[in-house]
């Protein structure tokens, strides 16, 4: 008979009241690892099934979200594995321009350092260190987690063969005329001093006000921003507007500057909205630069990247919000204001990074032309070869494609994939492609610009399987099966993704199916973060 286990021997082994998890989860899972559990082979006759991990930045840690996001993801993988597939989960994370910069940087200021001090490539090698030593954070969570992916798989958007993947796909873009170079209205962050995307603004509505005012008898037109008229080239009505049919093709002096404009009609004049007259600021407004395209109008550019006046006059050298009631008053002075309307809400966008109130500024950037690239991914979900779950949100990401604006690529920024295109002293445009050599001489310089980050992410699909290169991991796992993401970003990654993955893979779509999910938030409806 075996002997009965007396639990009360000073050897025997204490059992705890409850599980620990902690005492068994993290050593059966590196068990696991060990043993080669999670690892994918390209070399199996096995059917494939892939999953990318949406790339988390390195900057941040994983929330609520991500755990419910990676919980089906590992879910799916597992299960397919079980099944007999050649099941491969491929993990990464993103560099995360502007939020690691900013991180840096902050942590220079308590040093009482700029990166100006340490220079280019020092701080560069500081963002390094810093990712060595602290951005790891998130891997460490996903094994706690027990994330079912290919460790020796991991990828990072900076890393080296990713950096190839990028540098490829601008020089072939470039190539093929999809990219190119112009002054045109983008988003302006005056704290982080760059561009940003869509997606690094985020609207709200605040408190503001609406001043009417009278540029002449006939004239009085609302602004928000009373500040801009400094740089006003017309004044704009609507064609169809019998009111002021007599005024079209006049001139109007503007209040303050002594410049006269011109009275044009554009079909953009709401006639309902206030007088049914807008002033028309063309550097500091997408929607005036577009009037004044179509009108060949000035642009006059009236602040400098950190939103301070530039424009000649008692207003200069003042920050905008100082500039806006300091006009205010000078115009009720001369009896120039109409009404004026307090609080007026209206939205308002922020840097999702520092809060700061973003500038619509006229500004020398690198664009994507993304007509024919955005033509494509709406046709590969129309005619079936990418499947979006749930299927009504299939229309909002057809609302976005087909009506897509061509994407600034560019940022002001440090970290990040330097542009590679050189500039020469006779005003020489050179794009260098990885196995290049850059232009050497006298007066030669590469731009100082790094690529937006969703640049480097929309290429995840296929740039972590190895291309540009045509390796037997591209060949076996490539497209990926499915996408697992959050509804919030089928604008901003995955329709960039699905334009990126049918260009540079010969028309064979980056996933089968995109599986969106909701978003976990706190009390006050705000996601995860």
């Amino acid at each position: 008979m075996t002997e009965r286990l007396d639990a009360r021997r000073p050897d025997a082994p204490t059992l705890s009241a409850q599980y620990q998890p902690g005492e068994v989860e993290q050593r059966r899972y590196e068990q696991w690892v060990a043993g080669g559990r999670f690892r994918a082979s390209a070399q199996s006759d096995k059917p494939p099934f892939t999953v990318v991990i949406p790339p988390p930045n390195v900057t941040g840690s994983l929330h609520m979200g991500h755990a419910f996001e990676h919980t089906l993801m590992d879910a799916l993988t597992r299960r397919k594995r079980m099944q007999g597939f050649e099941a491969l989960w491929l993990p990464g994370m993103d560099h995360a321009g502007i939020a690691t910069q900013n991180l840096v940087e902050r942590q220079l200021a308590n040093e009482g350092l700029s990166r100006h001090d340490l220079g280019r490539e020092k701080f560069v090698e500081r963002v390094w260190q810093w990712k060595a030593e602290s951005g790891g954070a998130i891997l460490g969570q996903m094994r706690r987690l027990g994330d079912a992916v290919d460790w020796k798989r991991e990828r990072f958007t900076m890393d080296a063969g990713l950096s190839r993947a990028v540098q490829t796909m601008f020089k072939k873009l470039f190539d093929d005329g999809l990219i190119y170079r112009a002054n045109r209205i983008i988003n302006w962050c005056p704290r982080c001093l760059t561009a940003l995307s869509d997606i690094e603004v985020e609207h709200t509505d605040d408190d503001g006000e609406l001043v009417s005012i009278r540029y002449s008898d006939d004239v009085v037109v609302a602004t928000t921003r009373a500040e801009t008229m400094l740089g006003d080239t017309a004044v704009a009505v609507h064609p169809g507007d019998e009111r002021y049919q007599h005024l079209i093709g006049t001139e109007v002096e503007v209040p303050l500057t002594g410049r006269h404009i011109p009275i044009v009609a554009d079909e953009h004049v709401d006639p309902s909205f206030g007088t049914g007259m807008v002033k028309v600021t063309p550097a500091h407004d997408p929607n005036d630069f577009e009037i004044g395209q179509r009108h060949a109008l000035p642009a006059l550019t009236i602040m400098d990247e950190r939103g301070v006046i530039t424009a000649p006059g008692p207003f200069q050298g003042l920050d905008r919000y100082e500039a806006r009631p300091a006009i205010v008053a000078a115009l009720r002075e001369q009896g120039l204001i109409v009404a004026e309307k307090r609080p007026y809400v209206h939205a308002v966008g922020h840097c999702s990074r520092c809060k700061t109130t973003v500038e619509p500024r006229l500004s020398l950037q690198w664009f994507v032309n993304t007509a024919p690239l955005a033509k494509a991914a709406g046709d590969a979900v129309r005619d079936g070869r990418v499947k979006i779950e749930p299927a009504e949100l299939a229309k909002r990401y057809f609302a976005w494609v087909d009506n897509m604006h061509d994407w600034c690529i560019s940022r002001q920024l440090w970290w990040g994939h330097r542009i590679p295109v050189w500039y020469g002293p006779d005003g020489e445009i050179v794009c260098v492609g990885p196995d290049d050599e850059p232009p050497t001489g006298t007066g030669w310089h590469q731009d100082e610009d790094v690529l937006d980050t969703w640049f480097s992410s929309g290429l995840w699909p296929f740039s972590t399987l190895g291309w540009p290169e045509q390796t037997p991991d591209l060949a076996k796992f490539y497209p990926t099966s499915v996408l697992v993401t959050g509804y919030d970003i089928l604008f901003f990654w995955v329709a960039r993704m699905m334009m990126f993955g049918l260009y540079a893979m010969d028309g064979r779509q980056p996933f089968d199916v995109v599986a969106l999910h909701g978003m976990v938030r706190d009390e006050h409806g705000k996601k995860m973060s």
